[in-house]
């Protein structure tokens, strides 16, 4: 039976892309390896991941650190192969490059739902993602950085040792496979040894072999729980991040920007240059940017200019924008992504409609970027998901090649999607033209970056469904939200492209559940309120929607929920199963609940790993308190059981963050939210004690940086129903409940 509409996962935009880049460029150009972008000066660079010299041994981890792990994940898959430790390693972001495309994040765009993927869809999905190197996606994003690295980094590890290998050879003249490695040296029969820093040069300059990949019973770092590479320097402030940046003669800027995401009439920054210290207020057509000698001096002159500012274009409040986006439900749908049975054929029982707000990202560390122009080359230091993006169209804003322009990617103070936009660094790279040769560190201040963000969407659900002799039959869900991928592929490519998108209805038409009669459609709303990408996306969204749905169809049925859950998934999805059935264990789901308690589970399937959720929560009286919170998540392949741990914990949280307090809203056409006091998280003394559970069952390796964050909000919402009887239907949950 057919498990799609119309198309799948984040999305056809990039989807047709692929495809068509796929026949574009023929069947050698889509497996060829681009060229290695290491510069000589670096050392002898083995490959685009190995340099080796005489200081040592360098790992290129090209994808972004923003306190995830990655980069010591990735590390690890390198250094496995090549036998070393990481403590004999360093590791860098390296440069923008056409080397570092993002396979795995184009292939996803292959048009079948990932649960029901046979082998030879996903190795065709390996195949379409090649394409991402002729679209420049160098992109930290969507759960995809140990996906993508699985195989070619470790490749590259095991290439860098064969090389070394031969070299040695050469160097004693023996055999090549009477040599074995340990700990960065060659070994020879007769207990000669040579580092690799002394062998580097001579095996550089030798061809890459083919090489057999370390059987998962010989793996000595991978699959086990690593020391963070950047543990030591992040621990003693010696870590650089976007913020940490500081170079010769540099000054400081800072932007203000119109609050109502348009143009600008006029300013009046006469009392702002009278302030000692600062030496320039430059125009950006839509706000200024005030450059200083230090950062708190550059905000405090944007805070003495008066403005005269242009009107927004979207709905000027909150409550228009909904109304845009409830009339999207009256066109055409963007996509019918899931469609099984006949839904119209059965009755429906049951009915409920579901909302929830706009979120910001709120990264601790506000967006920066320096930058420093000499007329002739552009050179940047920033926090950033893509630094091609960022290479390309900062380039274009000072009139430069992309080749003129460098970047180097700093740690970030999180990321969560909102540094896979480049504004921020074309800001950057727009002051410093002004400021010739004179390094330029612009930095946000937390309100401008709370107000100028590409939220997540707005989005209303309208779901209905039946139960019959307790079992689930029909599942209608209509879901309208302004399209974050329609806008972003604006904003990146420039260009508008259409076609259905998924990612409207991510959460809700992917899940592994065995409903005979199922229907997803998604209506696009067209709403200018400026949306991106925000950690798990649609699935943020759709999670709550479809898992607290099934929660109101387990209770009419008066079924447990959880079994109800375990019934209609088991036979579509094993590995989706055992997550349920691995909570269940673990937060002794079926014992008796004490007074004043109140239980919840939920589950989604998304970026490829199921995660399951149970949350307890207490009335104290004072207010509510969540508990406890018991995870089970199958990523496949546990690289780092303790960082996937960490990551499902973080997710979690983030989620409940964002559940309980986040909500971007508008007044006049301006952001309400101004800084943590109106956009608040979750705080160490309300966090709950959390205990997650890492398996190994699903047939190929998934991501983990997003997938706790979708079953976190439907959780708590079904562990209040449980406890007060009332059915939590839209977020905030402050706005109806006291938590402590």
């Amino acid at each position: 039976m057919s498990r799609i509409g119309k198309i799948a996962r984040r999305t056809f935009l990039f989807g047709a892309v692929a495809v068509t880049g796929g026949a574009a460029f023929g069947y050698y150009k889509m497996v060829e390896t681009p060229p290695n972008p290491l510069a000589p000066d670096t050392g002898a660079a083995l490959n685009a991941y190995v340099i080796i010299d005489a200081t040592g041994i360098t790992i290129v981890a090209p994808r972004a650190e923003m306190g995830q792990g990655v980069q010591t994940t990735l590390a690890a898959l390198v250094a496995e192969e090549l036998d070393v430790t990481l403590d004999q390693i360093t590791v860098i972001h390296g440069p923008p490059a056409k080397a570092y495309f993002n396979q795995a994040l184009l292939g996803n765009a292959i048009p079948v739902i990932e649960y029901q993927r046979k082998p030879w869809v996903h190795d065709a999905a390996e195949f379409v993602g090649n394409a991402a190197k002729f679209l420049n996606l160098q992109v930290t994003g969507g759960s995809t950085s140990t996906r993508d690295a699985y195989v070619k980094m470790r490749e590259a590890g095991a290439q860098a040792r064969q090389m070394l290998i031969e070299a040695a050879a050469k160097r004693l003249n023996v055999a090549a496979n009477s040599l074995r490695t340990e700990a960065g040296t060659v070994i020879a029969t007769d207990g000669t040894t040579i580092a690799y820093t002394d062998l580097a040069t001579d095996a550089a300059a030798l061809p890459a072999r083919n090489v057999t990949l370390r059987d998962r019973s010989d793996w000595k770092i991978l699959g086990t729980s690593q020391p963070r590479t950047d543990m030591v320097a992040k621990s003693t402030g010696t870590a650089t991040y976007g913020v940490d940046v500081r170079l010769p003669d540099m000054r400081f800027a800072t932007v203000k920007m119109n609050p109502k995401r348009s143009g600008m009439r006029g300013f009046d920054a006469s009392e702002a240059l009278l302030m000692e210290g600062v030496e320039k207020i430059i125009d950006l057509g839509d706000g200024v940017a005030v450059v200083a000698t230090n950062t708190w001096l550059a905000m405090q002159a944007a805070d003495a200019i008066t403005f005269d500012w242009e009107d927004a274009t979207y709905p000027a409040d909150t409550e228009a924008q909904f109304a845009i986006i409830e009339q999207a439900f009256n066109s055409e749908p963007n996509s019918t992504a899931r469609n099984e049975g006949d839904v119209e054929s059965v009755p429906a029982a049951i009915t409920a409609e579901y909302r929830v707000p706009f979120l910001a990202h709120a990264t601790m560390e506000p967006m920066t970027t320096t930058a420093l122009f000499t007329g002739s080359a552009l050179e940047l230091w920033s926090p950033n998901q893509g630094p091609i993006l960022v290479r390309d169209w900062c380039a274009k804003a000072v009139g430069l090649e992309p080749e003129q322009v460098t970047v180097h990617t700093t740690l970030m103070g999180g990321g969560f999607g909102r540094r896979g936009e480049y504004d921020f660094a074309v800001l950057a790279a727009r002051v410093a033209r002004e400021m010739p040769d004179t390094p330029v560190q612009v930095t946000w201040s937390r309100e401008e970056d709370m107000r100028h963000d590409f939220y997540r969407p707005a989005a209303i659900a309208r779901l209905s469904g039946t139960v019959q002799d307790g079992k689930a039959v029909l599942l209608s869900a209509d879901i309208a939200a302004p399209s974050c991928s329609h806008q972003a592929m604006q904003r990146w490519l420039g260009r508008s492209m259409g076609g259905p998108d998924t990612e409207l209805v991510a959460g809700v038409y992917d899940q592994p559940y065995a409903i005979p009669n199922y229907r997803v459609r998604g209506y696009k709303a067209d709403l200018d309120v400026p949306v991106g990408f925000w950690r798990s996306v649609g699935a943020s969204y759709g999670g709550f929607f479809f898992d607290s749905f099934i929660d109101e169809m387990a209770h009419a049925a008066g079924r447990d929920p959880l079994e109800f859950r375990l019934e209609l998934i088991t036979p579509e999805h094993a590995p989706s199963a055992k997550v349920l059935e691995t909570v269940r264990d673990m937060s002794n789901w079926n014992s008796p609940l004490p007074s004043g308690v109140g239980r919840g589970v939920a589950f989604t399937y998304s970026f490829g790993t199921p995660v399951a959720q149970v949350i307890e929560v207490r009335d104290t009286g004072r207010g509510i308190k969540i508990e406890n919170v018991w995870i089970a998540c199958d990523p496949g392949v546990a690289l780092d059981p303790h960082n996937i741990k960490a990551q499902m914990m973080g997710g979690c949280i983030y989620g409940l963050s964002a559940a309980i307090h986040g909500e971007i809203t508008h007044t006049d056409g301006e952001v309400d939210q101004f800084n943590f006091p109106d956009y608040d998280g979750l705080r160490m003394a309300s966090c709950p004690q959390i205990e997650v559970n890492v398996l190994e069952n699903a047939l190929h390796i998934s991501g983990v940086g997003e997938p706790g964050t979708p079953p976190a909000a439907p959780a708590l919402a079904n562990a209040l129903f449980s406890l007060t009887k009332q059915r939590p239907r839209s977020l905030p949950l402050w706005r109806d409940y006291i938590f402590v």
